[in-house]
C-alpha cells in the first residue's frame, strides 16, 4: 500500500522483463510506488497526462516515439514531473538535448540500484543527476563553440579564486583535489562552492559546469591571466 509521502513513478521501457525487475527494486528499497507501466512513447505520453507521476523513468530508445520526442511533447502543465533517462548507451549531444528538453537526469541501465535511488531523491530535491560517466562528454560536447551562450561577457561578481575553483570543476576534480591544488582546506573549498552557487543560481556541480562553459566562464579566467602574466614580463612592471 503506497503511502502519502511515496514517490509515486511511472516506468516507460519497451522490455517486459527489464520494467519487472525495475518495479520489484524500487517498491523493495520503500518511498517509491510505481503507479504505471508504459511500453511505448505515446503510452508514456498518455499516462503522464492521466497518472501525473513524481517521476518518470523514460527509456532514450523506445517504439513509435523515442525518449528525446516525448521530452519534446510533454505538456506544459506537467512542469512538476521529474524525467530521468534510462539508457543502455547515448550520444553526447543527445545528453544536452535531453538537459535542455527539461530531463532532470540521465542514468545508465547499467547502473547499481543505489544509483538510480539517489538519483530519484536528488531530482525530487530540485537537483540534476547526471551519471559520473557521462560528466566528461557533457563537458566535451558543452565546450563546443555552438554552445556558447550570450552572457559571455560577463563575471556575475566572481572573483579570482571563484573562477579558478570553477574551473578545477569542470576539471572533474572533487573537494580534496581543489584544496590540494591551491592549499587550502576543504572547508575553505565547501565555502567557496556556496557562494558560486549562491551568485550564479545553480544548486549543484554539475549545473555549474554547464552554466560555467555555457557562458565562457573558464575562457575569461584564461584570458585574464594572459594578460596579468604578460604585464608581469613587460619593462613597465620592473621599474
Amino acid at each position: 500500500m503506497s503511502k502519502p509521502q511515496d514517490i509515486q513513478i511511472l516506468i516507460a521501457d519497451d522490455h517486459s522483463i527489464f520494467r519487472d525487475g525495475l518495479r520489484k527494486l524500487l517498491e523493495a528499497e520503500g518511498g517509491f510506488i510505481v503507479v504505471g507501466e508504459a511500453t511505448n512513447g505515446e503510452e508514456a505520453l498518455n499516462l503522464v497526462r492521466e497518472l501525473r507521476p513524481d517521476v518518470l523513468l523514460l527509456d532514450i530508445s523506445m517504439p513509435r516515439l523515442n525518449g528525446l520526442e516525448v521530452l519534446r511533447r510533454l505538456p506544459k502543465s506537467t512542469s512538476s514531473l521529474h524525467t530521468i533517462l534510462l539508457t543502455a548507451s547515448i550520444e553526447k549531444s543527445e545528453i544536452v538535448e535531453a538537459l535542455l528538453l527539461g530531463a532532470r537526469g540521465i542514468v545508465p541501465k547499467q547502473s547499481a540500484s543505489q544509483m538510480l535511488f539517489k538519483s530519484i531523491r536528488s531530482v525530487m530535491a530540485g537537483e540534476f543527476w547526471v551519471s559520473r560517466d557521462m560528466v566528461s562528454d557533457l563537458v566535451e560536447t558543452l565546450r563546443g563553440p555552438a554552445m556558447a551562450g550570450p552572457g559571455a561577457s560577463k563575471t556575475f561578481g566572481l572573483t579570482r579564486r571563484e573562477l579558478e575553483v570553477i574551473a578545477a570543476v569542470v576539471d572533474g576534480q572533487v573537494n580534496k583535489d581543489i584544496a590540494q591544488t591551491f592549499h587550502i582546506s576543504e572547508y575553505t573549498v565547501k565555502h567557496h562552492l556556496t557562494r558560486i552557487f549562491d551568485k550564479l543560481g545553480v544548486s549543484n556541480r554539475v549545473e555549474l559546469a554547464m552554466f560555467a562553459i555555457n557562458h565562457d566562464l573558464i575562457k575569461q579566467m584564461d584570458d585574464n591571466r594572459v594578460v596579468e602574466e604578460h604585464s608581469a614580463s613587460s619593462p613597465e612592471t620592473k621599474r
